[in-house]
């Protein structure tokens, strides 16, 4: 027995991404705190949580704003790695691996988006 949405690969791929992001946030420096780390592991949490959100609905448009959402929350993520970049948090190759990892799962959720239409 298992919910819709946890056999989805969007929202598998979500929910790894927000770990790693977890995993990397713990270097950041103490006054990141409440601050940057906070937002990149809330955004990254809700782009996982909103696809789950949106499987729960019975109509293709509310799951459609949902994954929209998500969307939103990754492109939140990716303002998060570049200021945790120029800020000197991460390297230029955790940056490059969390980057091609957004612009993967960004592609896929768009891609899955625009077929429930």
């Amino acid at each position: 027995m298992s919910f819709k949405f946890e056999k989805l690969i969007i929202w598998q791929k979500s929910m790894d991404f927000g770990e790693e992001i977890n995993f990397v946030i713990k270097d950041f420096p103490k006054h990141e705190m409440y601050n940057l780390s906070s937002q990149m592991l809330r955004a990254s949490d809700s782009i996982a949580l909103n696809i789950s959100e949106g499987a729960i609905e019975q109509s293709n448009p509310e799951f459609s704003r949902f994954l929209g959402y998500s969307v939103r929350s990754l492109a939140e993520v990716v303002t998060c790695l570049y200021k945790a970049k120029r800020r000197g948090y991460i390297s230029n190759e955790v940056f490059d691996k969390l980057y091609n990892d957004s612009f993967n799962l960004m592609n896929m959720t768009i891609a899955f988006k625009t077929k429930l239409k």
